[in-house]
């Protein structure tokens, strides 16, 4: 596993690392996540990242009962892990809170944080993400980032790497699942993107799927799968400290961490090819609904 500086922190991140979003309904456990968290960490995966919003809190209870059961059977430390956490949206649904139960003011900062903590048995996390820009209380971002959506990485951020040195944290490298190739015109049955609250997440499903259907000779050329193809094109991008994944079972984990061995092989020559079959388009910036999540109350 190589590691690299997220950006100027002194903190060495592995170059992929575990996320943990979940939906309430789901039905992951900690003796789960334990496993998940320690194949990771057998194959050099040091970074794990959570949300006060995965689960509905859930998620960090989990991931905190798991850290626990490492370090009590010396699988790891506190200290060989970087454990990240989001403030945001809160741990009561995402229309379940209070008017200050959300959001990126002070007063939800210290407290989601303090009960992020509670939640995940830590003193402290590593590094504390806030998880949108708030139209509120802007904030700089941590950008979605994949073969899909570029627009952020490649062109907005550009000059902020060198003057501010900034190393990104990119998360959805597979585009919600669309990358994976597993999708035609239709969600299959029992994934995730057939039920309507991860549909609410790609309104655009059938136009990335069409994008991702681009792609596949290459993938096919390189002799890779496109999850692997995906995620190895992240890592590919210099400024990228490290690439958030995500996934249900341990062999989806370890084909995700395949992506490694891959990534020399995105050559300049292939970058080519898919600007080719899928050029980056720029989007002007405009918050998205969860950015404007509080303006409910208003």
């Amino acid at each position: 596993m190589p590691y690299r500086f997220l950006g100027d922190s002194g903190l060495l991140v592995s170059r992929l690392s575990l996320g943990s979003w979940m939906d309430v309904d789901e039905k992951y456990t900690a003796d789960a996540w334990y496993d998940m968290m320690a194949f990771a960490f057998k194959h050099g995966v040091n970074l794990f990242d959570n949300a006060e919003i995965y689960g509905a809190g859930l998620a960090e209870k989990n991931m905190g009962a798991a850290i626990k059961m490492g370090v009590d059977n010396g699988t790891w430390s506190r200290e060989d892990l970087v454990i990240t956490t989001k403030i945001y949206l809160g741990s009561k649904g995402f229309v379940g809170a209070g008017p200050n139960d959300q959001g990126i003011g002070r007063k939800h900062i210290a407290e989601g944080t303090k009960a992020s903590l509670s939640r995940l048995q830590l003193d402290y996390v590593d590094v504390l993400f806030c998880h949108r820009s708030e139209v509120f209380t802007p904030i700089e971002e941590t950008p979605e980032y994949n073969l899909i959506e570029r627009s952020k990485v490649e062109f907005e951020y550009v000059d902020l790497y060198k003057k501010h040195k900034l190393g990104l944290t990119t998360w959805s490298p597979l585009s919600y699942g669309t990358l994976t190739g597993k999708y035609s015109a239709e969600a299959p049955v029992g994934s995730r993107l057939n039920s309507d609250y991860w549909k609410s997440f790609t309104p655009d499903f059938a136009d990335r799927v069409a994008k991702a259907n681009k792609l596949k000779p290459i993938a096919e050329e390189l002799g890779v799968s496109m999850a692997v193809f995906a995620i190895a094109w992240c890592l590919s991008n210099d400024n990228v400290s490290t690439v958030l994944v995500g996934a249900k079972t341990l062999h989806q984990l370890d084909q995700n961490l395949e992506a490694l061995k891959v990534m020399d092989r995105i050559t300049p020559e292939v970058k080519a090819k898919i600007d080719e079959l899928l050029p980056c388009i720029l989007k002007p910036d405009q918050p998205d609904e969860v950015a404007m999540i509080r303006g409910r109350f208003l």
